[in-house]
């Protein structure tokens, strides 16, 4: 199996499908692109992922892009840790919350892209935009959580808001404690930190 990720290992859809892949206990090879030189458009990797997009996974020939997609994939494969809450309900929740974090709040995704988290970049305080998009970021994730994690037992959606919520906390914008707390303890995991702990070429700023 082998997962298609960028160079710096900064990507918050490529680290979901990495840590997917850890969860369920599969032997992984990592092939990293360079997106800042479109290695992605490579004709190479064209004729692999039909989107040119990270992550790609690739199993056994088949190839798979859309993080949302190879979680998906992975948890009705193979066994291992569930990525999924059994309760049909609870499940179509933890989508909803993937969906939400990729699709909305943008004014922090700009201003705080995921480089300050795993690169060290440093930006301005938030603008009024995200300050009022981190508002309901916290009100959504304070509704949503229950005990260390969003529906009692760990899912993957975990990682995706945590994500979100780490974009915040590197820089020291205010956040709930409850908040703070949840996230550290999911960047606590140990699939998470080994792809925390990836080895990442100097920052270019952009």
């Amino acid at each position: 199996m082998r997962l298609y990720v960028d160079a710096n290992f900064a990507s918050p859809y490529a680290l979901v499908a990495f840590v997917s892949i850890i969860e369920k206990g599969l032997d992984i090879e990592i092939e990293t692109l360079d997106l800042a030189a479109h290695a992605n458009h490579d004709p190479n990797f064209a004729k692999t992922s039909i989107t040119r997009r990270v992550p790609t996974l690739i199993d056994d020939g088949f190839a798979l892009s859309e993080s949302s997609a190879i979680c998906e994939y992975l948890d009705e494969t193979f066994a291992g840790t569930r990525l999924y809450p059994t309760d049909p309900r609870s499940r179509a929740r933890a989508r909803q919350i993937q969906a939400w974090v990729r699709s909305d709040l943008m004014p922090i995704r700009d201003e705080r892209p995921t480089y300050v988290v795993f690169c060290g970049a440093k930006r301005p305080a938030l603008s009024e935009r995200a300050r009022e998009a981190a508002d309901t970021l916290f009100s959504a994730a304070l509704a949503l959580l229950d005990g260390a994690n969003l529906f009692g037992a760990w899912s993957i959606a975990d990682v995706d808001l945590a994500m979100m919520l780490q974009r915040l906390i590197v820089l020291g914008d205010p956040m709930p404690q409850r908040l703070i707390d949840y996230a550290a303890h999911q960047w606590r995991r140990p699939s998470v930190q080994q792809w925390i702990h990836q080895k990442r070429p100097p920052l270019v700023e952009y």
